[in-house]
Formats: C-alpha cells, structure tokens, sequence
C-alpha cells in the first residue's frame, strides 16, 4: 500500500506562516526554516515588549509627575508621600495627565496635599 502523506495540510502550514512573514528582509521571509524561526522570535519579542511597554509608560508619566511638582517647590517622591498621607486616591496617570493638560488641577491638589 502506498504511503499517505497530507501534503494539503502542511502546505497550508506554511503558507499561513510564510504569509505571517512577508516583509521581513531577505531569506527571513521566503525560507520556510528561517521564516519560521523569525516569526517565532518575533512572537516573544512582542511578549516582552508588552511588559515593556507599561513599565516606559509608568516611567513617562513619573517624569511628568516630578517636573510639574517641582514648580510647586515639591520633588515627586515628596508629593507622592504626602498624596499616600492625605488619603487622596488618585493614580500616576491621572495625575501625569492633569499636569500636563490641566496644571490648574493639578496645582488645586498640591495646595490641599500641602494644607492636610
């Protein structure tokens, strides 16, 4: 009896990943082992990345945080202690973004972090 094989299938296969990497530069889009093995990186690259991206984010929004603190003679690990201290419920990046959209705001709750 001859040998079955499903080459439909694992046509299929690779072409789902081979079309996955078109625009990758060179034999990384059109080798099947290379193509395969880049797309597969590239999947934990984007993993990390993900991770990453909020850990940047926090970063940014700390920065933001401690200049516009820094105009109202505070530092930011100052500000936020006294934030924590007074009960005020109020994330960084809400507060990042009152400081850099609505300073008003942002200096009505350092004056009643001050005053507590």
């Amino acid at each position: 009896m001859p040998r079955s094989v499903n080459h439909v299938a694992s046509r299929a296969r690779r072409k789902k990943i081979l079309k996955l990497t078109r625009g990758y530069y060179g034999c990384r889009r059109n080798v099947w082992t290379v193509a395969k093995n880049t797309w597969e990186k590239g999947l934990t690259y984007a993993y990390r990345d993900r991770k990453d991206k909020k850990r940047n984010f926090r970063a940014l929004w700390i920065q933001r945080i401690n200049a516009a603190a820094r105009m109202e003679d505070l530092s930011y690990s100052k500000l936020m202690g006294l934030i924590h201290k007074s009960g005020i419920e109020i994330n960084r990046k809400v507060l990042a973004d009152l400081a850099l959209n609505n300073p008003a705001a942002f200096k009505a709750i350092v004056a009643k972090v001050k005053n507590a």
